[in-house]
């Protein structure tokens, strides 16, 4: 099976009549819309969409893409996620392909020292923190995180992360929103293959990967629970690095006065017990 059949189904099934204006006529023996239903919203047979929901047919034109789009109410990300995967399974050896780089450019790592005393860090394809400044290590080294640990691993095996992350059903969302974002580039790698398969051990994990739901999310809050700092908010800001080496650095601004009393205004930072 394919991953643009995967992504199809997987979105199709998480919509309910009363999302696309149909009756609802309640319970069904299978999750969401019918095939019969997207067909009719999208403008095509059912033959053909069963065909590509079946990984039978991998060459979808432009206006077909478009139209089930619009029936299966895709966000921006998922048109975007939706296209790379038809490029990919039409013609993947034309697709390009971002770099899988650990090494972070010296300019960013200047970028990172200067953002001190806001915590800062950079991330890589799989989540894994590649740099970090002072702040940041200063701030979640107690919390069992470094430069070199991965966020993906830490959310959903690392016991502590529950604890940490006062939001963590957010969190998680997030760390699998932004791999199943990049998986397109990388579904056939090894390297990608592999840690994907470790994280699947998780049932928590499995659940939502297998829901196809992508989107990086860039801006938002962050609740601490911290060990000798108390509860802590932080509103984090991401930034793309370059797009060939698939990283990005991520800020974390306190949101609150008692965050940026216990993260402290000297650099280096250091952290106030309160």
């Amino acid at each position: 099976m394919s991953d643009l059949a995967d992504f199809l189904r997987a979105r199709r099934e998480q919509l309910r009549p009363g999302d696309v204006g149909l009756p609802d006529s309640g319970r069904r023996r299978t999750p969401g819309l019918r095939r019969e239903e997207v067909a009719t919203l999208a403008g095509v047979s059912i033959d053909y969409l069963i065909r590509l929901e079946q990984g039978r047919d991998s060459n979808p034109s432009p206006p077909v893409l478009a139209a089930l789009g619009d029936a299966l109410q895709l966000s921006d990300d998922e048109r975007m996620h939706l296209y790379k995967l038809a490029a990919k399974s039409n013609s993947a050896v034309l697709c390009p392909r971002a770099e899988m780089r650990s090494d972070v450019a010296p300019t960013v790592r200047q970028l990172l020292a200067g953002l001190d005393p806001l915590p800062a860090f950079v991330l890589g394809a799989l989540n894994d923190v590649l740099a970090a400044n002072d702040a940041w290590s200063t701030l979640v080294a107690p919390v069992g995180l470094a430069e070199g640990a991965n966020l993906a691993r830490f959310v959903f095996l690392d016991p502590r992360a529950r604890q940490v992350f006062a939001d963590w059903d957010d969190m998680a969302d997030e760390q699998v929103h932004q791999l199943r974002a990049v998986s397109p580039l990388w579904s056939s790698e090894a390297t990608f293959t592999a840690f994907i398969d470790v994280l699947l051990g998780d049932d928590d994990f499995a659940r939502r990967w297998s829901a196809h739901v992508v989107g990086a999310k860039r801006r938002g809050t962050k609740r601490l629970h911290h060990p000798l700092a108390g509860d802590l908010r932080f509103s984090h800001e991401v930034l793309e690095v370059t797009e060939e080496r698939a990283q990005r650095v991520v800020t974390w601004l306190p949101a609150d006065e008692a965050t940026r009393a216990a993260i402290g205004p000297a650099s280096p930072a250091r952290l106030k017990v309160v």
